[in-house]
């Protein structure tokens, strides 16, 4: 019975890990980029969905549905964006709260 173990080697799965400055971080998001890209995409959710409403008043839209699920759309995105704004916060201030 033999139960040695031996290695499986790199599987492509995990990427590995590359010094700051690379090529591998120069072609990835920065993380304002992203929340920068977040806060883009939900300003233009409210917009649509405000632009939803006044097509509603007027007249030229008759769907309800469409309406409702642009305005959720909007809501839920906000929701979820200020999650995140206090999560940011709340860590922000638990870094300044760290002893030097």
């Amino acid at each position: 019975m033999n139960n040695q173990v031996t290695r499986v080697g790199n599987q492509g799965l995990i990427p590995p890990i590359e010094k700051a400055g690379t090529k591998a971080q120069e072609g990835s998001k920065s993380f304002s980029d992203t929340l920068k890209k977040f806060v883009v995409d939900v300003n233009t959710l409210q917009n649509k969905a405000s632009e939803a409403k006044v097509k509603l008043a007027t007249g030229e839209i008759t769907d309800v549905h469409e309406v409702m699920i642009a305005v959720e759309k909007a809501n839920t995105s906000m929701e979820l964006m200020l999650e995140m704004r206090n999560k940011i916060v709340e860590a922000y201030q638990e870094i300044i709260r760290m002893p030097v």
